[in-house]
């Protein structure tokens, strides 16, 4: 399948909800209420500390009505022990310089999210912002049409992915750099998905190209349930309903072909936010594919923020991840070879005043059971990489 069905499919859409968007706008508030505090946009999604500017920039976009613009504008630099050939012990570069338009009222509604991005992960050889925009997602990694009737709401186009508590961008985390679950999921898909909300259960169910592959037999789906304001419990589950051949920087062909679940559990108040979450994959046996035996990971995170006073925050992240077999037998799906395990640890200050913001990561990666030549340092053989990152900029 490919994207003509999709652009049918909202096509379709388009015209039904056209049909039903009488009487949804809502109505004023009194004249003489006060005004609301002024909140961020939906979208970018994001964990903390950071935001967008709110309130937002916005505009008249002719037929489109009122459109918002914010952004971001940051820098990095970053110096690692023990890095693989190829790679250098430093870097400076350019981690986001991206613009947020979108239209987040009425029945049709639009996100569109552009320009350059580096998307740093622990045990990964860094890799430039101009070699990241080429080699995943382009100028435009986030691009989404939204159809829009009370609770319900139906999205198309360039989509975050459902799985992880993660987000794809440097901006969107408590840390700079993304972990090695992260590493595993799925990070932005092509395709349709829908959302509801009853009460206090939101579901969320999407057909897509799973890791950017143009294929389109990938099935994410997730459910949460928020017990109160500041509690709740998502189960999320993603996978291959068919196979796919094609493999790019973006579309590894292991983790392509198999499946993800995420149960993941969130704590929200005041100036305290703590998320653990466990998260299983499998890679099953393919020998159309050349892939000969079955393979899996089990691992947990858990992702802590608070905010201090005057603008000061501090993130944590500890996280350990395993995967099935032996150097010998086990499929490679942490990068240390077969049956490898690794443990990491992320601390990250930030400080923030208005839109300016500096934070930095202090990271350690620490790999055991690992197969000689796919570890860190000239010859693969150390099990330990640390990391330290700076990354400033402007949320605006």
């Amino acid at each position: 399948m490919r994207m003509k069905r999709g652009g049918l499919f909202l096509f379709v859409l388009i015209g039904v909800f056209t049909l039903s968007a009488a009487g949804q706008d809502q109505a004023p508030a009194p004249a003489n209420s006060a005004p609301a505090t002024p909140a961020p946009l939906p979208s970018p999604s994001m964990t903390a500390p950071l935001q967008t500017a709110a309130p937002p920039h916005t505009f008249n976009a002719g037929p489109f009505g009122t459109v918002a613009i914010t952004g971001v504008l940051s820098g990095m630099g970053l110096t690692q022990s023990n890095w693989i050939p190829g790679d250098k012990s430093t870097h400076w570069d350019l981690s986001n310089g991206q613009i947020f338009l979108q239209k987040t009222s009425g029945w049709f509604q639009f996100y569109l999210q552009g320009g350059a991005y580096d998307l740093p992960a622990l045990g990964f050889p860094y890799v430039s912002t101009v070699n990241t925009i080429t080699g995943l997602y382009g100028p435009l990694p986030v691009a989404y049409a939204k159809l829009v009737k009370g609770n319900f709401n139906v999205e198309v186009g360039e989509l975050p992915t459902l799985i992880g508590a993660e987000y794809t961008f440097t901006f969107q985390n408590m840390n700079v750099e993304r972990g090695l679950l992260w590493g595993q999921e799925t990070a932005i898909s092509r395709g349709v998905q829908i959302n509801d909300t009853f009460k206090k259960l939101s579901l969320s169910l999407s057909w897509n190209d799973g890791f950017y592959s143009n294929v389109y037999n990938w099935l994410s789906g997730s459910a949460t349930y928020a017990f109160n304001s500041s509690n709740s419990l998502a189960f999320i589950a993603a996978g291959n309903a068919g196979q796919t051949t094609s493999t790019s920087a973006a579309t590894p062909l292991l983790q392509n072909n198999g499946s993800i679940y995420n149960v993941m559990y969130t704590y929200s108040h005041e100036s305290l936010m703590i998320q653990p979450y466990y998260q299983y994959t499998r890679v099953p046996a393919n020998t159309q594919l050349g892939i000969l035996q079955s393979g899996s990971t089990n691992g947990g995170a858990l992702l802590f923020n608070y905010n201090f006073k005057h603008g000061f925050s501090l993130g944590a992240r500890p996280e350990y991840i395993t995967s099935s077999g032996n150097a010998a037998t086990g499929l490679n799906l942490l990068g240390y070879g077969g049956g490898s395990n690794a443990f990491t640890f992320t601390v990250t200050p930030t400080y923030q005043k208005s839109g300016f913001f500096l934070r930095g990561d202090i990271s350690l990666v620490d790999a055991r059971n690992l197969t000689p030549g796919d570890a860190f340092g000239s010859l693969g053989l150390n099990s330990k990489q640390t990391r330290g990152v700076i990354e400033a900029g402007f949320m605006f």
